[in-house]
């Protein structure tokens, strides 16, 4: 089990990039754009700056939904590859079972 602490991070960032995402989209969007003046484009860029850094949905971490683990998780299932064998070991996962030879 991670920590309680990482875990509740995670779920701060995912809340601030869901709610920054909309303002974020837009700013990015007005410097990329090449037809506007290199003023209006900086002044976006700044502005962009002034936004929370774990607004940025790069800052995420892809978690294990039961254990919280970070590494080895399925971006598909958002489970890790030891809670997935042993919830297939237990029978929770429908048409998974361990080989045997």
């Amino acid at each position: 089990m991670a920590k309680k602490s990482a875990i509740e991070k995670n779920k701060r960032r995912m809340k601030l990039v869901k709610r920054y995402a909309k303002k974020r989209a837009a700013l990015k969007k007005i410097i990329n754009n090449k037809k506007l003046e290199l003023s209006e484009r900086f002044e976006a860029q700044l502005k962009l700056n002034k936004l929370p850094k774990n607004s940025a949905a790069i800052r995420v971490r892809n978690r294990c939904e039961v254990s919280g683990r970070p590494h080895g998780v399925y971006r598909k299932l958002k489970i890790s590859r030891i809670a997935l064998r042993d919830m297939a070991s237990s029978g929770k996962i429908p048409g998974i079972t361990k080989s045997s030879w």
